[in-house]
């Protein structure tokens, strides 16, 4: 009865009386306006707030309009929907530069080999990186390219001659990728442990997918309880792997940055290690599911 109810409430917010099929192009704003009012909350938080929080959901609130404009790709202007998703990439990546020294740091200080005694210029490094996220997301002005982003997309789909029935383009899209995920899972299972690349996008598709549950559930057909718990799961494992093999790639790459500091050979050793013991886990998840 609750899922019931949800549906006819969702179909109710796309304008459509009781009864009638919503469609896809009229139900788009409904989904991407208040992933745009989010974001734009997070950009203008960032300016004033340094925590690790507001940066991480910036990026995460842009990794998700990402994913709804790949969900409407096929009533979208081809090359506009590739240039607005790599501008949502563009504007996540920015912020992710401070964010992924946060992610280093919270891993050095699990550390107890001695490694903790870089922390205070990876802090250091790490103000360095927020000015920089903060100049590159204020001079973007993330307010006036996400809001001219929203209004192209939803004017070039209530123009659109054809209307098609919003239920049936939901369920074709997350076929779609749920078969990219199931295709991603089947290499990465068959991968040497050594490829990373290969878990890296299992994490991706996985997370795409649960992005997309989670906007269309309520007019999904079926249930996707159990699978959306499996996506969890890898987002969890997989994603702590990511944070391991990045912070170890940001470490390295900045070496010379951070020599004199303390011991970097001692963190990098830690986080080899932890990236093994990372890999195993994200592959017997794999073997589970």
């Amino acid at each position: 009865m609750k899922r019931e109810s949800r549906k006819s409430d969702t179909r109710a917010e796309h304008g459509k009386a009781t009864g009638d099929e919503p469609s896809a192009e009229a139900a788009f704003a409904s989904y991407a306006a208040p992933l745009v009012d989010h974001a734009i909350e997070y950009a203008a938080a960032v300016r004033d707030d340094a925590s690790p929080e507001a940066l991480h959901q910036l990026r995460v609130s842009l990794r998700r309009l990402r994913s709804l404009w790949w969900a409407f790709e096929p009533l979208l202007d081809k090359g506009e929907n590739t240039r607005q998703r790599a501008l949502y990439k563009y504007l996540a990546t920015a912020a992710g530069k401070t964010r992924d020294w946060d992610i280093l740091i919270e891993l050095i200080a699990q550390d107890d080999s001695g490694a903790r005694a870089i922390r205070p210029k990876l802090e250091e490094v790490r103000g360095d990186a927020l000015a920089t996220s903060r100049e590159t997301l204020s001079n973007a002005d993330v307010k006036h390219l996400l809001r001219d982003a929203l209004t192209s997309a939803t004017k070039e789909l209530n123009t659109a001659h054809e209307r098609v029935p919003l239920a049936k383009f939901v369920d074709k899209r997350v076929a779609v990728s749920e078969r990219s995920l199931r295709k991603r899972m089947k290499r990465a299972s068959h991968a040497k442990r050594a490829n990373y690349a290969s878990f890296h996008d299992v994490r991706k598709a996985g997370k795409k997918l649960r992005y997309l549950l989670e906007f269309f559930e309520p007019i999904l057909r079926g249930s996707h309880k159990r699978i959306l718990k499996r996506l969890k799961q890898i987002q969890k494992r997989f994603g702590a792997l990511n944070d391991i093999v990045a912070s170890e790639m940001l470490l390295r790459d900045n070496a010379a940055l951070l020599a004199g500091s303390g011991d970097t050979d001692a963190a990098l050793h830690w986080l080899k290690k932890e990236r093994k013991r990372r890999m195993r886990s994200a592959a017997g998840l794999l073997r589970k599911l």
